[in-house]
């Protein structure tokens, strides 16, 4: 199946703590610049028929409400930790408006966390107005939602499986410090890739930006956005000005069209 025209829409392109991080006077948290301004990691995938969100981060209901989203056909996760799920409960809202269950797309390991963390979606007595979930259990096999089709790439963050997801041409990547060479091959083609750089330290389960950058060379991939970048990276304009052309940082609110 061929992949529709469609526009992204990046939520979120902070890490775990967001930008600024509570607390934190650095340059890069007292910067005015609103492209050092980053919520947490998500993106938005819409085509002329389909909408899909990859991650619900703690900040869910405010992405949803600043790029005025009213629909969405599927929520992706790429892995369980809370910068990345904790948001679900909001989904409800979605519910309300559409007056069906929400289908959720994750893997066994995510699914098990969401089943825990929100233990009151799947009670045999509910309360009224808890979130409407239909957990959809995915592996590596490719899948469709609408118009979308969609490949799961399987990466490691440190130990931990993660998914990110290729669209046509697009792929996105976010929390991995290790991809093997069979899904490295699922990347290649792609004409945009989204891929995390956390900062220029090493990290024991996030690429450090040289190593995105050096990733992002072997792939060949034109046009590359690093996102989950902490405050610890430095300015946007200043780390842009050290990328290669066609690698940028990306920044929340910025959208490219596929």
């Amino acid at each position: 199946m061929q992949a529709p025209h469609f526009k992204v829409s990046f939520l979120g392109t902070g890490t775990s703590t967001g930008i600024p991080m509570i607390g934190c006077t650095c340059a890069v948290c007292i910067s005015t610049d609103s492209k050092d301004k980053r919520l947490r990691s998500s993106v938005l995938i819409q085509s002329d028929t389909t909408a899909v969100i990859i991650d619900t981060t703690p900040d869910f209901r405010y992405q949803m409400l600043r790029t005025n989203t009213t629909h969405l056909d599927g929520v992706l996760y790429t892995h369980p930790h809370k910068d990345h799920m904790a948001g679900l409960d909001d989904i409800r809202a979605l519910n309300f408006l559409t007056q069906k269950p929400m289908d959720i797309y994750a893997n066994s390991l995510t699914e098990e966390a969401v089943r825990r963390d929100f233990y009151y979606a799947f009670a045999d007595t509910k309360y009224p107005g808890v979130p409407e979930l239909n957990l959809i259990t995915i592996d590596e096999t490719p899948f469709v939602i609408g118009d979308l089709p969609i490949q799961p790439i399987l990466v490691y963050h440190h130990k931990m499986p993660v998914f990110g997801f290729r669209m046509g041409n697009f792929t996105y990547i976010t929390d991995a410090n290790r991809i093997d060479p069979e899904q490295m091959n699922l990347i290649r083609g792609s004409k945009v890739l989204v891929l995390n750089a956390l900062r220029k330290e090493d990290h024991i389960s996030h690429f450090t930006l040289q190593q995105a950058v050096d990733l992002s060379m072997d792939l060949g991939v034109p046009e590359v956005y690093f996102t989950h970048i902490s405050h610890q990276l430095g300015k946007h304009q200043d780390i842009n000005e050290e990328l290669p052309p066609h690698i940028k940082l990306a920044y929340d609110g910025l959208q490219i069209s596929l």
